[in-house]
């Protein structure tokens, strides 16, 4: 249903505007699959936040972790319905870690950030920005800038996560994060049987 939406938009941008070829076109559709298709995701993801009284961990969980997945990228799994289902378990799944997973002793939490900060330094290095074979970010500019934002949005969650009072919070900055960060890695990548885009690009034009 959503594919047959999606198609109808962009045959009609291409009535609109002919010299739109097959290749930007499903660039075109794509973009629309993904706007589209993350309404009833958030929808999902809060009815089913609030009917599991986390409502509003998961809409702070969605706001704080959102700038970093934003720029570093990640996987997208190959159907709708999937990705509806992988959303909620994410971000519901990193609050319920977040609430019950808790190391209160100081110096072990302060090494885990540390430990967990190198993690993602060394993934944002080495993967981020982690594009799709969809939508390819072939412009060296935009991986530069993606890629220093997710140094600064990754590294200002691990600060958030040690000076927040509020252990969930401050849990869902640093467990999010760590989430985020595998999410990018090429192991993430084989599991769901993604590739990266620039990578396919690259290959497609040697």
């Amino acid at each position: 249903m959503i594919d047959k939406f999606c198609d109808f938009l962009v045959n009609k941008i291409r009535r609109e505007d002919p010299d739109i070829d097959d290749e930007r076109a499903e660039v075109i559709k794509y973009g629309i699959q993904l706007i589209v298709g993350e309404i009833p995701k958030l929808l999902l993801l809060f009815v089913i936040g609030f009917a599991l009284g986390i409502g509003k961990l998961t809409f702070f969980s969605f706001l704080l972790l959102l700038p970093y997945k934003s720029v570093s990228g990640g996987f997208h799994l190959k159907t709708h319905i999937g990705c509806i289902i992988m959303t909620p378990l994410i971000y519901c799944g990193t609050v319920f870690i977040s609430k019950y997973v808790i190391i209160s002793n100081i110096l072990a939490r302060f090494l885990f950030i540390l430990g967990t900060w190198v993690f993602g330094m060394i993934m944002i290095k080495l993967y981020a920005p982690a594009d799709t074979e969809n939508v390819p970010i072939i412009s060296l500019k935009e991986r530069k800038n993606k890629k220093i934002l997710s140094y600064i949005t990754f590294s200002i969650l691990m600060i958030l996560a040690i000076v927040i009072p509020d252990m969930v919070i401050s849990n869902i900055c640093l467990y999010g994060g760590l989430l985020q960060s595998f999410c990018i890695s090429r192991l993430a990548y084989i599991i769901t049987n993604n590739k990266y885009g620039h990578e396919t690009y690259q290959k497609a034009a040697a």
